[in-house]
């Protein structure tokens, strides 16, 4: 049990002395806070919720509460107004958490909340024969730390690569290579001279209208079952998936499945039948739609007037094949804010089919990554390939390592391992809904809140434990002068909080709360370092130290993990 839920149920039994049979343990454990000045007590509890049932002013209800909350881990209880302020004893706490960590390693801040059901997560989902540029790195990275979230959380995260593996884009494409495209030079570098040829498509067709039409009758072909067009689609699609597999591997991102679009061809019938069954299919000049006038949405298309399936209808048959298959407790969707409307009306189209699960999917949506304040385009070949910037940003650690720590052991993998995390790092910092703007400057700065500062806080403290002889053990030495200081109850504060950050990012789908959190404890720790002593003379002090310098490295090393990222030992 954690001191907050300590102090919760002192409370809680202490209201229940005052008459108060309102509030349960849960309740006044979310209703605890942490004051804005340490002089103010570590933690507060406002009595203005309490006003109505007692019929006593919230000042007066703090005074008569603070009298009666007493025992390990409370030092002294003040009250301030409206509030009950609690000191903790700084020793106890520091005890418990200590050793709650060291003894739980990596499982620390873990739930069984999911009870092992599947969660479904579709991420990444790059469109075939595209390169794989910086605009799919949020999918990737925020889907990714999102699945090792709920994995945390007790949930069997089911990581989906949707990939975008059917549409007339590949009609325009077949059209491109039967015209001007060299098999040679596709299979020496397969995304480039693909991108080549699909935007030089579109520069021909600003004067050659009538390639459109040749476009999409390739790929009315491709829908056919013509063999060259299927022969083509299929070799566009293998040749992208290798070279995708090359980027996946440098950030350590793996699937569970990779159907794309075109899985979903064979199950998009059942759909339309069932919607005709259920009477949601209305005619709207020649087109099929189930109207959402209820939800103050436009209609949502079903099957055009020439009889075409669309992406709607393909998500609905994904939605349906993924529940009949995972039976799952929620369903998420990491792609951008753009596609907010589409994901309204699918789930709504659900609910109307009279299916209760369909209340447990979830957009989870974010802004865009944009390159001198603008939207990457593909078709006009404005982008900024991802792996260019993985391989240059482990190139600038090498010359790092190379000039501040040429002896370091695995030099390559450490580079790697500190380049691809502070690529990824600097996005997962900010909040998911924020637009990022595109900037090597930035991105690859390994000072100040990057992950590239809070991988170096890692490796120092494993430098500690070395130094130090550090033997672990199951007894956490409390020693009264060890962990007195400002700078170390900062450090267990924040180690105790740990959990609750898992909880806020699991509620909010928010991997911005652990890459905050990290950079946080980072810095508390930093400062620890720099202003105690921590392999002091005195035997007891240091081993004591040493605990705490421990329990910072399984907190950092599972925080990076969370987020997609290794934690180097040395660096």
């Amino acid at each position: 049990m954690s001191y907050k839920q300590q102090v919760a149920e002192m409370i809680s039994a202490a209201l229940t002395q005052m008459g108060v049979d309102t509030l349960n343990q849960e309740q006044v454990l979310h209703m605890l806070e942490t004051p804005p000045n340490p002089a103010m007590g570590d933690i507060a509890f406002p009595c203005f919720q309490l006003a109505k049932a007692l019929r006593k002013a919230p000042p007066m209800i703090a005074s008569e509460l603070a009298a009666q909350i007493t025992g390990t881990p409370v030092r002294e209880v003040q009250a301030a107004g409206p509030y009950v302020n609690i000191f903790l004893d700084q020793q106890s706490v520091a005890g418990q958490v200590i050793g709650t960590i060291l003894s739980q390693g990596g499982t620390y801040g873990s739930r069984e909340r999911g009870q092992g059901r599947h969660v479904p997560i579709d991420l990444s989902s790059p469109n075939i024969a595209k390169p794989f540029s910086m605009g799919h790195l949020r999918s990737t990275v925020i889907g990714n730390a999102i699945a090792n979230i709920m994995e945390k959380h007790g949930y069997r995260p089911v990581r989906i690569n949707h990939l975008g593996d059917w549409g007339t884009q590949f009609g325009k494409l077949i059209v491109a290579y039967r015209m001007w495209g060299d098999e040679a030079k596709v299979k020496a570098e397969p995304i480039k001279e693909l991108l080549s040829l699909y935007v030089r498509f579109h520069e021909e067709a600003e004067n050659n209208p009538s390639l459109e039409d040749q476009g999409r009758e390739w790929f009315k072909k491709l829908e056919d079952g013509d063999a060259e067009a299927l022969h083509l689609w299929q070799w566009f699609r293998d040749e992208s998936m290798k070279e995708f597999m090359k980027i996946y591997e440098l950030m350590n991102v793996t699937f569970d499945s990779t159907h794309g679009e075109a899985f979903y061809n064979d199950k998009m019938e059942r759909v339309v039948t069932l919607l005709e069954e259920k009477g949601l299919l209305t005619e709207s000049d020649g087109a099929l739609v189930v109207t959402l006038d209820e939800y103050d949405m436009p209609p949502c298309l079903i099957k055009k007037s020439d009889g075409a399936t669309l992406y709607a209808t393909r998500d609905l048959a994904a939605a349906l094949y993924r529940h009949d298959s995972y039976d799952f407790a929620k369903a998420l969707y990491v792609v951008g804010n753009e596609q907010r409307l589409h994901f309204q009306q699918l789930y709504k189209v659900l609910e109307k089919m009279g299916y209760e699960w369909a209340k447990e999917m979830y957009h989870v949506p974010f802004g865009m990554m944009l390159k001198d304040g603008k939207k990457m385009s593909t078709r006009k070949g404005k982008v900024v390939l991802l792996e260019e910037v993985l391989n240059q940003a482990i190139e600038d650690v090498k010359k790092v390592i190379e000039e501040k720590n040429p002896s370091l052991a695995n030099k390559e993998a450490v580079a790697r391992q500190v380049g691809v995390g502070a690529v990824i790092f600097h996005d997962l910092k900010n909040f998911r809904l924020n637009d990022i703007n595109f900037s090597w400057e930035e991105m690859l700065t390994f000072e100040g809140e990057t992950g590239p500062y809070v991988q170096y806080t890692h490796a120092r403290a494993c430098s500690l434990l070395r130094k130090g002889g550090y033997e672990a053990t199951a007894e956490v030495a409390l020693t009264q002068d060890a962990l007195d200081s400002k700078e170390a109850w900062a450090v267990i504060t924040l180690l105790n909080a740990f959990p609750e950050v898992i909880d806020r990012a699991a509620h909010n789908f928010d991997p911005s709360q652990i890459g905050k959190y990290v950079i946080d404890l980072a810095q508390a720790f930093n400062k620890f370092y720099a202003n105690v002593r921590i392999l002091a003379e005195e035997q007891d002090v240091k081993k004591a130290r040493l605990q705490l310098v421990a329990a910072v490295v399984v907190v950092l090393k599972e925080g990076l993990r969370i987020l997609g990222l290794s934690a180097p030992e040395e660096m």
